[in-house]
């Protein structure tokens, strides 16, 4: 699997419950905060589900 950086670019003041607990599942929860994971299934539909809020880019 290919690993990637999910940075957290937009606040999550007025968003649903489900895009916050979201974010905080992968260790984001304040701007310009980063983590790198394995690019599965189920991390890419979350990704999917907050897309407005994060920026991805490949890790190499």
């Amino acid at each position: 699997m290919a690993k990637v950086t999910i940075t957290q670019v937009k606040s999550i003041i007025d968003r649903p419950k489900d895009q916050k607990a979201t974010i905080k599942a992968l260790g984001l929860g304040k701007i310009s905060r980063s983590v790198s994971v394995e690019l599965t299934p189920q991390i890419a539909g979350m990704v999917k589900k907050i897309h407005n809020l994060v920026e991805v880019k490949d890790f190499q």
